[in-house]
């Protein structure tokens, strides 16, 4: 396994300063989709333990392979909890997403898990994030100045609260996930309805009051969504996911054979 380097974080460089990054979803656990995504240039990658069938094993494999290409390597956690978050945090991941944060109070958990004694609460391991033991002094200072914690925004309770929840300190950014956002509202799967729309607005105007990065979970793999989506303003930007510019692109191709016959 690629040891972890205690290296700067440039995904958190650019969250502070609202500079636009790109990265995507991980969903397929093998090192050749991770290759071809460093190779198309991507900043960093999700990988989902939520929704996708990844086991923690597999989990700390994929976050080697993405920092050993040159990207960096967030994992969308099942949920907010101690031991999954302290975890894939061991495995030397560099930075979490959690998913269905919907207070305030859910925020200072996601953070109190992260972060060792005094500013949290995390319980304290040996493992690759620690050299094994022999650098954990260098992964304190790092966790402290590097590690990205990325709020979930997929509920309408969390659009209501959402000023409480760019207050808590340790938040790096926020991101919609609009299928749970419209789910939440009674409309699985239609964000383009207009109060799912509604609600977006709310999260940009909140988001841009408290002046912090807009974040979005863009599914299609057409560009042109995201390109908008960044003309609006959005400067965090997960595109798409692994599946969907695999079978989009399968799809696109092989219609135009079908159509010779």
């Amino acid at each position: 396994m690629i040891p972890f380097k205690h290296q700067a974080s440039r995904l958190k460089q650019r969250l502070q300063k609202k500079e636009l990054t790109v990265g995507s979803w991980l969903t397929i656990p093998h090192r050749s989709v991770v290759e071809v995504f460093a190779k198309s240039g991507f900043e960093w990658l999700v990988i989902d333990l939520e929704h996708a069938p990844i086991g923690i094993d597999q989990t700390a494999e994929l976050i080697a392979h993405i920092q050993g290409n040159g990207m960096q390597a967030l994992v969308r956690v099942t949920k907010n909890e101690e031991v999954i978050i302290k975890r894939v945090l061991d495995a030397g991941a560099d930075g979490i997403v959690v998913p269905m944060i919907k207070s305030k109070q859910e925020a200072e958990k996601a953070v109190s898990f992260t972060y060792y004694p005094p500013l949290g609460s995390r319980g304290v391991g040996l493992n690759r994030a620690q050299h094994y033991g022999e650098g954990f002094e260098p992964y304190k200072k790092w966790l402290n100045e590097n590690i990205v914690i990325i709020a979930q925004i997929e509920h309408i309770e969390a659009i209501e609260n959402l000023d409480e929840i760019l207050s808590v300190e340790g938040i790096d950014g926020t991101i919609i996930g609009p299928y749970d956002l419209s789910g939440s509202m009674g409309f699985p799967g239609d964000y383009n309805r207009s109060e799912v729309k509604d609600a977006l607005r709310s999260y940009k105007s909140k988001v841009n009051e408290a002046n912090k990065p807009l974040g979005y979970h863009v599914i299609e793999s057409e560009a042109s969504f995201s390109i908008e989506k960044i003309k609006q303003g959005y400067s965090l930007i997960a595109f798409s996911i692994d599946f969907f510019f695999l079978g989009d692109r399968a799809k696109l191709e092989l219609k135009k054979i079908k159509k010779l016959k």
